[in-house]
């Protein structure tokens, strides 16, 4: 599908300074001419971060003696507000000018909040700028190294940015394959004024936790599902880039680990829209990956249950079980994953070449609502028993009541209204509980077997049966109030 009109069209990758140069002086890249400019870009807001919070930002960029302002729309807040989300003119000086040229600003922000812009972070970089021809295909290379700097504290920015400026998409993903086997390249997900805001907040260290996937009643089939995707590989990527910076950082670990496992739902959840040739790779890669974290994690929650052990071996284990999370995030193949499941989501075979045109095309509110009605009837036909049920099915009930909750919560945005929006929160709250009640049967059942496989089954004393009993008495409770819960999509 053509890009809207002023919507841009990249490809954003992370790499060290170092890498970024040797990759600009690699055979790759012969013949292409590297313009070489300083920018300084200074963002604004107001006390309390009101244009955060509208889904804005605003920026003065001065490169040599001009300046620049940019007004972006690119949060959650503006998702589906705007067909056009960049506003962009030439200004006299270093302060913005806030008037028609400066887009929605005059409209969603009062006007004793405008006057009370003042820097929030600036953004220094060299910017190196080029045009390559590849595969048929023209395309601008960005590379940014600088630094984001806000309150004292500062951040790295080492960038490379690829626009299709003509020709096959493809030639974009390709040429970024071809630049990964020249040197190590991440997948980027954070804008700059996201650097900068995290930087300002003191977030950066913090794990990140999935976030509202703003799907609107207009959009279509596909493109939820690309919302959708591209917040859960977000989510991994903010996690992974934490982990990378911390070799015991077990609620990264975690968050990035329910990043992978969301975009595994969404994947069969969508499944008879997006199941094409390449389907069964993607999908058996992101389970390569997410039992890789699955392993410390499981170490992270036996570590949890306290209790008299040996927590010397314990950690002996974790060690290691970290150790492979840290091989396999700094392995080619994760990195080739990320660029493989950013070009299959954007346009993949089901996007360009569906085996049904009608399924992507579709309102995403009628695919939602088919698919939230089969999910509910599944899990409260088969949780009705529970109490009497085996550890296993018990376990599968589990499965089904996190992807139900994953679509109630990917979906819930898709039916507006404060009725609806009140039924699903109760929706939603009654699937948290039972998914609580069973993870932590799962917990118990699932943490002997892993003492087992690590040899270490007999240090952590069993759980009291008076527990496991409560909890599964609990987890029958949960269900009843999760079959009562009104649908929120009817």
């Amino acid at each position: 599908m053509p890009a809207p009109l002023d919507m841009e069209v990249e490809f954003k990758l992370e790499a060290s300074p170092a890498d970024l140069d040797q990759l600009a002086a690699s055979p790759l890249l012969a013949g292409v001419t590297l313009s070489r400019k300083q920018q300084v870009s200074t963002y604004f807001d107001a006390p309390g971060l009101p244009l955060r919070a509208a889904g804005l930002s605003l920026r003065v960029r001065q490169a040599g003696g001009s300046f620049v302002q940019t007004v972006k729309a690119e949060g959650a807040a503006t998702a589906g507000l705007f067909a056009r989300p960049e506003w962009e003119c030439e200004i006299g000086g270093e302060q913005p000018v806030v008037d028609e040229a400066a887009g929605p600003l005059t409209t969603l922000l009062p006007a004793t909040t405008l006057q009370a812009l003042a820097p929030a972070f600036v953004v220094t970089v060299t910017r190196r700028t080029g045009l390559l021809q590849y595969h048929g295909a023209s395309i601008e290379l960005v590379l940014d190294v600088g630094e984001v700097s806000a309150g004292g504290r500062t951040d790295p920015v080492a960038e490379l940015e690829l626009e299709l400026k003509s020709g096959p998409a493809e030639a974009l993903f390709s040429l970024a394959r071809a630049m990964n086997a020249v040197v190590p390249l991440r997948l980027g997900v954070l804008a700059k004024s996201e650097r900068g805001y995290r930087l300002a907040d003191g977030r950066t260290k913090n794990a990140a936790k999935a976030r509202d996937t703003s799907l609107s009643g207009d959009l279509t089939t596909a493109e939820a599902f690309q919302r959708i995707a591209g917040a859960c590989l977000r989510q991994f990527r903010l996690n992974e880039a934490i982990l990378a910076r911390n070799d015991a950082g077990a609620e990264a670990l975690h968050q990035a680990r329910v990043g992978l496992r969301r975009l595994r739902s969404a994947l069969s959840i969508f499944r008879p829209v997006v199941g094409d040739m390449h389907f069964d790779h993607v999908r058996g890669e992101l389970r390569w990956l997410a039992a890789t974290l699955g392993d410390a994690r499981d170490i992270d929650v036996l570590l949890g249950r306290g209790g008299d052990y040996d927590i010397h071996r314990l950690r002996a284990a974790r060690s290691d079980a970290y150790a492979a999370v840290h091989a396999a995030l700094a392995s080619g193949r994760v990195r080739e994953l990320m660029i493989d499941l950013s070009e299959w989501i954007a346009i993949g075979t089901w996007r360009k070449d569906p085996a049904d045109p009608a399924l992507p095309a579709q309102p995403a509110a009628l695919f939602a609502t088919e698919t939230l009605d089969r999910l509910r009837r599944r899990l409260r036909r088969r949780g009705r028993r529970l109490a009497k049920l085996s550890d296993e099915e018990r376990h599968e009930i589990r499965i089904l009541a996190k992807k139900t909750r994953y679509a109630a919560d990917f979906f819930a945005g898709l039916f507006p209204g404060e009725k609806r929006e009140r039924r699903a929160r109760r929706f939603l709250a009654a699937l948290a509980d039972l998914q609580e009640q069973l993870g932590e049967l799962n917990d118990i059942s699932h943490g002997d077997v892993v003492l087992a496989r690590l040899g270490l089954d007999n240090i952590v004393p069993p759980q009291p049966a008076g527990r496991r009993k409560k909890l599964i008495a609990a987890a029958a409770e949960a269900h009843e109030a999760f079959a009562d819960a009104k649908p929120f999509w009817r």
